[in-house]
């Protein structure tokens, strides 16, 4: 079992740690239920831009400090006072902070596990789907928020519920706003598993580490492909898919699997 060490002050917004290859970051304001601040997402930007440009960095895994995920956005933060005109401009929110975050999820050079520990709400649930792989304990919830203070789903729920749960279920949660459990966010293809409380943080480390010793390029290509298949034809998906295929195939990796397969023994992947 690799030491974990701490790479940030405790007192830090995002806890960072290293575990082996895996770059640990814990939302740290658990008397706010981890609600995302201007402060909050600086740190969070950084840790991850961190993470991407490490190489020993293979796998990364988020999750959150105390009771909670994330309640989503701070409502008391400076970034949602009124301006000039008396208003907030929450448009300007999502423009600095949240669709960069999404963007940074999806373009991360290698995979990114998320552990939800407690309520994910609004944005802070959204953050999660974001992740290529979301565990959830079982006493966790998923609440889509939005509706609740006449807004609409933000950091890409518009486009992430649709296609992770349907249209139909997307928009009653969404209208809605009524918590979702764990077990059912399972159930609608929302998240990949349930565990039980006091085994989330082992089985998503060791989850992390699981994909940590596996080939990153070929994680990383397989969340591109996927991506980008949603708005292509069957005929262009698989020109995409020979074209990433040609590419992963001349690659260090898909070399080293061969061989390790074939004498029977561990790989050692390498690319990233």
């Amino acid at each position: 079992m690799s030491e974990t060490i701490l790479l940030s002050s405790p007192d830090a917004l995002i806890q960072v740690a290293q575990r082996g290859a895996v770059r640990v970051l814990t939302l740290n304001r658990p008397a706010a239920l981890n609600s995302f601040t201007q402060a909050l997402h600086v740190e969070l930007r950084v840790a991850l831009d961190a993470a991407a440009a490490e190489p020993a960095v293979r796998a990364v895994l988020v999750t959150g400090a105390g009771r909670a995920f994330s309640a989503g956005q701070d409502l008391n933060d400076p970034a949602m006072a009124p301006g000039v005109d008396g208003k907030p401009d929450i448009g300007a929110v999502i423009e600095k902070n949240y669709r960069p975050l999404a963007l940074r999820l999806q373009s991360m050079p290698v995979p990114v596990v998320c552990a939800v520990n407690g309520v994910a709400a609004g944005a802070g649930a959204n953050f999660a789907l974001c992740c290529d792989i979301v565990l959830a304990a079982r006493s966790a919830s998923f609440i889509q928020a939005f509706s609740k203070i006449g807004l609409i789903p933000d950091c890409g729920g518009t486009w992430l519920l649709p296609r992770l749960a349907g249209r139909a279920r997307a928009m009653a949660l969404a209208l809605t706003g009524d918590k979702l459990s764990a077990a059912d966010a399972e159930r609608f293809g929302l998240i990949w598993q349930v565990v039980d409380d006091a085994e989330l943080q082992t089985q998503a480390l060791a989850l992390a580490d699981k994909l940590a010793a596996m080939p990153s390029a070929a994680l990383v290509a397989t969340r591109r492909a996927f991506d980008a298949a949603q708005s292509m034809s069957l005929a262009d998906a698989l020109s995409l898919e020979a074209r990433v295929q040609g590419e992963l195939g001349r690659a260090h990796d898909f070399a080293e699997g061969v061989a390790a397969f074939q004498q029977k023994r561990p790989a050692v992947f390498k690319d990233r």
